[in-house]
């Protein structure tokens, strides 16, 4: 971080950060941002930027890119739907995103606009923490979007054995089956959906990478029913921190990875690449536990107020 003379001490510059998606309004990374920002003394502002669906395009992405810049923006995550369509409008590419062909974190340095994948480090190191350094044998992947393609690539990079990735796009997965075997140790291959009891039965772990699980896709992306207590169940999805997915999971006997880990590693991998300053992650966990706790408890009570206005109808 550089320094700025204000003729009695030195004062931190202050930190203006975006995040740009569709439906990021309620999203909790600004605060987790700020919180960050505040124990490290620093003035740090996160604002979110909600796109209409036709404001997803190259032309419309590229205006809000030099907008940015042009207002003195730092930097700026990027979620769905434009993390591939922001590609060919930056300068360059860290590694980790040139391999997941995605980007959701953008620094302006000097003129110059550099895309990240924080997904991909965020997602490696909270399976690390959560299921262990391996072997891991064989490894089932549900969902080939975006955020499947960080997961398989956090995976190719880990002692498996086999990645086997499935979505209802068959093209869209063996697109990216393709496209990560051609980099990877293990072996990786794409499967149809109507084959999944059948890879379970084989397989050791398996991971959620769909958007089932979330308030707004209620339920499981596959019957939890296929699950055996021997194989551990990862879901990318936070919030709720226990999914329908992993709820089921942990009643049959198996070992569960829930998305917090993700979503706090990708934010504070974001946070430092931002700022150039090492992030508490410990911290911002519980920053982020303590964000979905008031958040769940506000709709609970919501909820309890809806109800008794219509019992008082």
């Amino acid at each position: 971080m550089s320094l700025r003379s204000t003729g009695a001490s030195p004062e931190r510059r202050a930190v203006l950060i975006g995040l740009i998606g569709e439906g990021v309004t309620p999203s909790l990374t600004p605060p987790m941002h700020e919180r960050e920002g505040a124990r490290h003394g620093m003035p740090y502002v996160y604002r979110t930027i909600d796109l209409d669906p036709a404001e997803a395009t190259p032309d419309a992405v590229e205006g809000l890119l030099a907008s940015a810049q042009r207002l003195g923006f730092d930097g700026l995550n990027i979620t769905h739907p434009i993390k591939q369509t922001i590609l060919p409008l930056l300068d360059e590419l860290s590694p980790a995103a040139r391999r997941v062909g995605a980007v959701n974190t953008v620094v302006f340095d000097g003129g110059r606009r550099i895309g990240h994948n924080t997904d991909v480090t965020g997602f490696g190191q909270a399976f690390d923490e959560a299921i262990g350094a391996g072997p891991h044998g064989t490894v089932v992947l549900v969902g080939a979007g975006g955020a499947g393609a960080a997961v398989a690539t956090a995976l190719a990079e880990r002692d498996i054995a086999e990645l086997v990735i499935v979505d209802l796009d068959a093209r869209r997965a063996g697109e990216l089956a393709s496209a990560v075997d051609a980099a990877s140790r293990p072996s990786v291959r794409a499967a149809a959906p109507d084959a999944l009891a059948a890879e379970l039965a084989a397989a050791d772990g398996v991971v959620n990478a769909t958007p089932f699980g979330m308030a707004a896709h209620p339920g499981t992306a596959f019957d939890p029913a296929l699950l055996e207590p021997r194989l551990w169940v990862a879901d990318i999805v936070y919030r709720p921190v226990e999914t329908a997915l992993l709820a089921e999971a942990a009643a049959r006997g198996c070992r569960v990875m829930p998305g917090l880990g993700m979503a706090m590693g990708q934010a504070a991998d974001a946070f430092e690449i931002f700022t150039g300053e090492t992030a508490d992650r410990r911290a911002m966990l519980a920053d982020l536990r303590d964000l979905v706790a008031a958040e769940a408890a506000a709709a609970s009570a919501d909820s309890r107020r809806l109800h008794r206005r219509e019992e008082e109808q």
